[in-house]
């Protein structure tokens, strides 16, 4: 009797998945790079909270409109040709600010802009890569697929914020920028050498109806609803990232490599769930499992807040990771198994319209917090409200808590068993 193929074997097989798996980690590995080096660099040459509440600010800006937007482009145009000219336009943008870092190293307002360029231009891709996912794999292999994408993600998140601090320690401000203008260059070749199924899109026009569709899904759609708006509201007020740059400097004391350890400390705990997951068996009830995580995801920030110790502070941020790596799976598995392919793309516009707003908004509330109270203050009070919100949830939506995948499945395929 043959033994049956471990179902993450079975996503890795496939071709197509491998060459997205790839552009994947070489694009989100550039803006990583991008990410951990804007806040580091405004921060350097500016010493001001306030300034790094700003850039969230600055990034949020686009993600609402250009979102929905984008989403709609996803279900009505081909989502490989999206991301070749995203990755063009990344590719652009990372070689600007890669002469800032060298000619103009202090130009606030040129950091500020390009971050606005790039926010919108990640703002039309996301939709597109999130949505294309489930068109190269079977259904029943899906959250392997998920689960195996995330995991390349967090290697990317992990890698670029240490390569990071390491090259702006070692060559200077431009450095990271220039290597992320490489790896976006790299992504550009493998998503042309990409090759993806034709679908048949629907007909019509980029139209507030078509965008509106996607939203009334997702807002008559409690399981949905309800995931994506606990990751907001949590990473909101959870969030610590934006003040990375002054734990590192002025509470823990360690540098730009330690601020490079630290920023991929969240990574480090995402990537090692997810090879967990790889092997466990699926969630049974993803409602649920998303509910544990973000309470373990409160309790982590507040111990990385109270925390004057480098080791205990990795491991808070690393345990955050992990409980976010599973919020993060079972949000995509409760988004992706309940929504149309036709309405993929501007589905995972109004999520990634949620995830955008807590981490851009989560950052700005961070900042504008500290700089009115102090760092600590702001980590610590932010993961206690995580936890009163996620009490909120769990009361009023139990569509979540009671999700079932086998039975939406059911209802998919037709089944009235």
């Amino acid at each position: 009797m043959t033994k049956p193929i471990h179902p993450t074997l079975q996503v890795l097989a496939l071709p197509a998945v491998r060459v997205f798996l790839l552009a994947r980690f070489t694009m989100l590995f550039a803006r990583a790079l991008i990410a951990a080096m804007l806040a580091y660099h405004l921060f350097a040459i500016t010493d001001s909270y306030a300034a790094l509440g700003i850039l969230g600010l600055v990034e949020f800006l686009p993600v609402i409109p250009v979102s929905l937007l984008g989403g709609a482009f996803a279900d009505r145009f081909d989502r490989r040709t999206l991301l070749i000219l995203t990755a063009c336009g990344s590719l652009i943008g990372a070689g600007f600010l890669t002469y800032l870092g060298a000619a103009q190293p202090e130009s606030v307002e040129g950091l500020m802009i390009t971050a606005f360029g790039l926010a919108t231009i990640n703002a039309i891709s996301r939709p597109a890569g999130s949505a294309l996912l489930p068109n190269l794999v079977p259904r029943r292999i899906f959250q392997n697929a998920s689960v195996v994408a995330s995991s390349v993600i967090q290697m990317a998140f992990i890698t670029g914020p240490i390569t990071m601090g390491f090259l702006v320690a070692e060559y200077g401000f431009e450095a990271p920028y220039a290597l992320a203008t490489l790896f976006y260059a790299f992504t550009i070749g493998l998503l042309f050498y990409l090759k993806t199924p034709t679908l048949k899109k629907e007909k019509g026009d980029i139209s507030w109806k078509a965008i509106r569709e996607g939203i009334s899904f997702v807002k008559h759609n409690q399981a949905i609803l309800g995931s994506v708006t606990l990751d907001m509201l949590a990473v909101i007020f959870a969030g610590a990232t934006a003040l990375l740059p002054v734990y590192a400097h002025e509470i823990l004391e360690v540098g730009p490599e330690g601020y490079g350890l630290l920023r991929a400390a969240l990574g480090m705990g995402t990537f090692s769930m997810a090879l967990l997951l790889m092997v466990i068996k699926p969630f049974k009830r993803p409602g649920q499992a998303l509910l544990v995580a973000v309470l373990v995801f409160g309790i982590a920030t507040i111990t990385f807040g109270l925390s004057r110790s480098m080791p205990l502070s990795m491991l808070a941020f690393i345990v955050a990771g992990m409980a976010d790596q599973v919020s993060m799976t079972a949000r995509s598995v409760i988004l992706q198994l309940s929504t149309p392919d036709a309405l993929r793309g501007r589905v995972s516009a109004v999520n990634f319209i949620f995830i955008g707003a807590s981490n851009e908004l989560g950052d700005a509330e961070s900042g504008f917090l500290a700089s009115l109270t102090s760092a600590t203050f702001s980590v610590v009070s932010g993961g206690l409200v995580c936890l009163g919100v996620l009490g909120w949830i769990t009361v009023r939506m139990p569509d979540l808590r009671k999700y079932d995948p086998a039975i939406v499945e059911k209802v998919a395929s037709g089944s009235t068993d």
